[in-house]
């Protein structure tokens, strides 16, 4: 009468007493199956406390017009929505920079990590090579969170296990490309983890006029433009030694004249003294003024204004010998900083052997013994190559502009540098777009920050040259 199923499968489902009656009892719940439920269930409640802790704007803003529709009815959630809608209005009219950080960048960051990068992640990872297929299952870098701001986006990113930084470094154009960003820029925020930054749009996009002259003096850092995030950019000249490289037309006189014109009221008040040399007549010139006699372009007063300077070193160093380890400037021992406008066609384009050789050694001995004793070197050129620039690892902080080639990137700014996204052979030609834009990385952090000079024009120059010429002297 009944078809016969085979051992436990029929006792579970079926038993026929004398009767003839049919009697159904319920499947026994093995222990596993009751485990499995139980994880499954503490996975999503897990899930779901992350989601609440991680965006509770945006979770709070998505249920709560549900709970009240069910519960009182849509009238009362449409109006809810309505009059929260207003108050959020009025909140980012009121204040903005308030609204953007507690609520704006929190929704954003919510809507990009559920459509652009949860959705694509999985296929990018192991297209891009970054994920694992072992045994017919993919271990893949867990996206850990998503932080945004005005400019940016940031993922923290969980590598796999024995996974180096160098695989993604390697893949930042894939990165780049996968998400739709014109850049990937990757830095080690602790072992195991990572922040990825994607760009959204320029923000440097535009010219920075000249910033006005300080009204106090000081000898730094100095505010000379923008950084990418929005902050100024302040580049510290005192303690210090800063290399400038980038191609013809790139920018370099924008770091320059911008750092004279945060320092003015320093030399007017006798903290800072400016020494210059200007081999090739084009920068420094204009501004001759602001320099005095302490002013060189042809190459032999070039190399004696550098045995000048090397003489207040060593006469310096004797005097803080035993007393001061490191300088405070005051008017009888005031800051120096020395500006060298296209060193190379000192140091390795001149053609005078002897004079070669004494510049050589004049910068490598302020570049090594210098910033204890208050003497700074900024130093500027074209071609970023040790046959050029056999002392640039002397320089702890370093600025790239526009570079013709992809390997002066880890020339200027040191190895692994353009793997982290110091992309400086990718800046735009057109002055106006690229011009004064570069990478800096300091001798305090590895990790490059893009940031753009602000430019000081000829008639800036001469303004400052006007108004400050023959201060200090």
């Amino acid at each position: 009468m009944f078809k016969k199923l085979p051992g436990d499968e029929a006792r579970n489902l079926v038993t026929t007493t004398p009767d003839t009656a049919i009697v159904f009892r319920p499947a026994v719940v093995t222990t596993p199956a009751i485990l499995t439920i139980i994880i499954f269930a503490g996975r999503l409640l897990t899930g779901l406390v992350r989601l609440l802790w991680r965006h509770p704007v945006a979770v709070t803003v998505t249920v709560l017009p549900g709970v009240i529709w069910a519960l009182y009815g849509w009238q009362l959630a449409a109006s809810v929505v309505g009059l929260l809608g207003l108050a959020l209005a009025a909140w980012a009219c009121l204040d903005r920079v308030t609204f953007a950080r507690l609520v704006g960048w929190r929704l954003l960051a919510w809507w990009r990590l559920i459509w652009v990068y949860r959705r694509h992640w999985q296929p990018i990872m192991v297209v891009s090579g970054l994920g694992k297929h072992l045994r017919g299952r993919d271990y893949l870098p867990r996206l850990v969170r998503l932080d945004c701001d005005g400019w940016s986006d940031r993922i923290t990113v969980r590598m796999l296990k024995g996974q180096p930084v160098k695989d993604w470094t390697d893949r930042i154009d894939h990165l780049a490309q996968g998400f739709g960003s014109q850049s990937c820029r990757v830095a080690l925020s602790k072992a195991g983890r990572l922040v990825l930054t994607f760009p959204r749009h320029d923000p440097l996009a535009v010219p920075i006029p000249a910033l006005p002259i300080p009204d106090t003096a000081t000898v730094g850092p100095v505010e000379i433009g923008k950084q990418e995030d929005g902050r100024p950019l302040r580049l510290k000249v005192h303690g210090t030694h800063v290399l400038i490289a980038g191609a013809t037309g790139a920018g370099k006189g924008s770091f320059l004249w911008s750092t004279i014109r945060a320092l003015l009221p320093a030399v007017r008040a006798g903290l800072v003294e400016l020494w210059a040399l200007d081999p090739k007549l084009m920068e420094l010139s204009y501004g001759r003024a602001l320099f005095g006699t302490r002013y060189a372009a042809d190459p032999a007063d070039c190399a004696d204004l550098l045995d000048e300077v090397v003489s207040v070193m060593q006469k310096r160093a004797a005097r803080f010998a035993g007393v001061q380890r490191s300088h405070t400037p005051t008017v009888d021992d005031p800051f120096v900083l020395v500006l060298v406008d296209e060193v190379a066609f000192l140091t390795a384009y001149q053609s005078d052997k002897h004079l070669r050789q004494r510049i050589s050694a004049a910068l490598a001995a302020l570049t090594t013994q210098g910033r204890a004793v208050g003497i700074g070197v900024m130093a500027a050129l074209q071609d970023p190559r040790k046959e050029v620039m056999n002392i640039r690892n002397l320089f702890p902080d370093k600025i790239a502009l526009r570079l013709d080639e992809s390997e002066q990137v880890d020339m200027v700014l040191g190895d692994g540098a353009r793997d982290r996204g110091a992309l400086a052979d990718h800046i735009s030609p057109i002055p106006e777009l690229g011009a004064g834009i570069a990478y800096v990385r300091l001798e305090t952090s590895p990790d490059p920050v893009r940031v753009r000079a602000a430019y000081v024009s000829d008639t800036d120059i001469r303004a400052m040259a006007d108004e400050f010429g023959g201060e200090g002297r």
